[in-house]
């Protein structure tokens, strides 16, 4: 099988390779230049697909012996996940730029590509599985539950699952595969992950937002409508944001005021109490499956709206038009414009992007 290895230039994509390598198959490189600012550096965990990760990537498919190229995708990757990533927040919703990217960028662009230049499937360091089920191929969870990252693979469709290859999905932990990389004398067997959001490597999400927004007087209201502060931009917080409101009037019980709404055409933002986080259903309108659609349209699931949350027990509603999501347990601080992805067992049955939220609390509570 001719297989297109992603290397990104840190340890799982160099093992990846490695082990395309080792099955057999015919294995070409690529690193995927995602921003044109030349003298990007990483810092540290912060940041990825900078100059340094790219030579990370191309020591290692020297070492394999592959061949090794650099494809610039940062056009759209500008226009596919940055510029999307800050209309959604102009919009008041919070997005998740980690899934887009996969979405648009790593199995849809980079896919594509590789089906035009003759290669069989695309080969990635994600610690997900596939599954050949009765219905077809099925995307399931990884092995090691802390690096399970099928979460941000729940936009893939039942096309681009058939042409995925996910080499560390069955390994028990992530020290085995750094423990691989050293006994294979690959560099970067140590390398610290990528974190945060990758074109924002300092971290500081609000300031970003700031510069490319812009900023604009506006006030913080309770969930009765009273004045309790202003900001400077709605579009720079979140659901659940706590800290950073800088609250002229304090709660009557004294006890600490979450964002529980972000209002952008008003430029308004609402705080409360944490228990009014508690959210009693959602629904989305853009929808996906991870292969065979369910067959019923009214079935038992768990959902998770997060990389890293805990999967939670619920009932999921199908249309013409949408998903609605009823938990058994109330979710926390959930925004529109997040991810849910809907599991049934460890597998992935599919994603939707959440549009509506129903408070668990009413007003008044």
């Amino acid at each position: 099988m001719r297989v297109l290895a992603a290397m990104s230039g840190g340890v799982d994509s160099a093992v990846a390779a490695a082990r395309a390598v080792d099955a057999g198959h015919d294995v070409v490189g690529v690193h995927l230049a995602l921003s044109r600012a030349g003298g990007t550096l990483r810092t540290g965990s912060r940041g990825c697909c900078t100059i340094e990760d790219a030579l990370d990537a191309r020591r290692v498919a020297d070492l394999l012996g592959i061949p090794f190229y650099v494809w610039d995708f940062s056009e759209r990757f500008r226009d596919d996940v940055i510029e999307d990533f800050i209309s959604e927040y102009k919009a008041g919703r919070t997005p998740n730029p980690c899934l887009r990217c996969n979405e648009k960028i790593k199995f849809a662009a980079l896919l594509e590509r590789a089906i035009e230049l003759g290669f069989d499937a695309v080969c990635t360091g994600h610690y997900a599985t596939l599954v050949d089920g009765s219905g077809g191929l099925e995307l399931h969870r990884a092995s090691d539950s802390a690096k399970d990252q099928s979460y941000v693979l729940g936009v893939l469709n039942a096309d681009q699952l058939a042409r995925t290859y996910f080499p560390l999905g069955d390994t028990p932990s992530k020290a085995l595969v750094r423990a691989e990389a050293a006994e294979r004398g690959i560099t970067v067997a140590q390398k610290p992950d990528s974190h945060d959001i990758c074109f924002i490597p300092d971290g500081d999400t609000r300031g970003w937002l700031a510069e490319k927004v812009g900023t604009e007087t506006g006030d913080i209201v309770d969930r009765s409508g009273g004045v309790v502060g202003t900001h400077e931009g709605a579009h720079v917080f979140t659901v659940g944001q706590r800290r950073g409101l800088r609250l002229g009037v304090p709660a009557a019980d004294g006890k600490p005021r979450f964002v529980l709404e972000v209002r952008p055409v008003s430029n308004t933002v609402v705080v409360g109490p944490k228990e009014a986080l508690a959210i009693a259903e959602i629904a989305g309108e853009r929808f996906s499956w991870a292969g065979a659609a369910p067959v019923a349209s009214d079935f038992a699931c768990e959902v998770q709206i997060r990389a890293h949350a805990e999967p939670v027990p619920a009932r999921a509603q199908v249309t013409d038009t949408g998903v609605r999501v009823v938990p058994e347990v109330p979710l926390d601080g959930v925004a529109p414009g997040q991810s849910a992805v809907i599991y049934v067992g460890t597998r992935v049955l599919g994603q939707f992007t959440i549009d509506t939220t129903v408070s668990a609390v009413p007003v008044g509570a």
